[in-house]
């Protein structure tokens, strides 16, 4: 994950839009996200013409660029630095948009005794960066996961009369159980399982990206040796090279 460390101003008016819709309104929304996202996730990023400069020296104009230096970390959108991370766009997602998102990615990866839950370790704040940017696959996402967030709290205030966030974690189990696995979804649950399907592989990107994540999952990458043995005798033999 990008270190978040410009964050121009978010849009504001987010939650005022959002109240007023509908369960059916949501579920349109949703389902315009949807179609959008499959039929285009492919193409997602894929332009450079819209991601700004493409040598160290166009980037020398532009606000956080490396000038000068090591010219593979020129710190331009298509060549980041990644010691210096900045966010090029502004970030959409308003802060009740970003309770409800964090709460969701809690229930996808919660807190457990290997390692932070996703929100802890900024999960939700990854998924404002991707559904912000300025690409056609990125946008369709933004729709799919705001239309997502809506339905979430509609859903909630008519099961248990309350925000996604205020309900426990027994009661948030409930309805993320009916919309986990778009295959297994009834068809009104269809469509908001293309939302948790789409949240839960960003939860996941960002949570096994960072280092407690991958740390997590036993990965240790490549670190130096004083020798090297050879692999194990039961790997060996589980090869049939023993």
């Amino acid at each position: 994950m990008s270190g978040h460390v410009d964050q121009p101003g978010r849009e504001a008016g987010g939650r005022d839009a959002a109240e007023g819709l509908t369960r059916r309104r949501a579920l349109q929304v949703l389902a315009a996200g949807a179609a959008g996202a499959a039929a285009l996730s492919a193409a997602a990023c894929r332009d450079g013409s819209e991601s700004g400069p493409r040598s160290a020296e166009d980037a020398g104009a532009l606000p956080g660029a490396t000038s000068g230096g090591n010219p593979r970390a020129a710190g331009t959108p298509t060549d980041p630095d990644l010691v210096s991370p900045v966010v090029w766009w502004d970030l959409l997602l308003t802060e009740d948009e970003l309770a409800t998102l964090a709460a969701i990615c809690d229930v996808i990866i919660p807190e457990d005794e290997h390692s932070p839950g996703a929100a802890a370790l900024g999960a939700h704040a990854f998924i404002d960066e991707w559904v912000s940017a300025p690409y056609d696959g990125n946008r369709n996402d933004l729709t799919l996961v705001r239309g997502g967030l809506v339905w979430l709290d509609i859903e909630s205030a008519e099961r248990f009369g309350g925000r996604f966030t205020d309900l426990t974690l027994d009661q948030k189990h409930a309805i993320c159980d009916d919309i986990c696995w778009v295959e297994n979804a009834t068809p009104e649950y269809r469509v908001a399982a293309r939302f948790f399907d789409r949240v839960r592989d960003l939860t996941s990107t960002a949570f096994w990206t960072t280092a407690e994540g991958m740390a997590d999952l036993g990965f240790v990458g490549n670190r130096p040796m004083p020798r090297f043995d050879g692999p194990p005798p039961e790997v060996l033999e589980r090869l049939g090279l023993a």
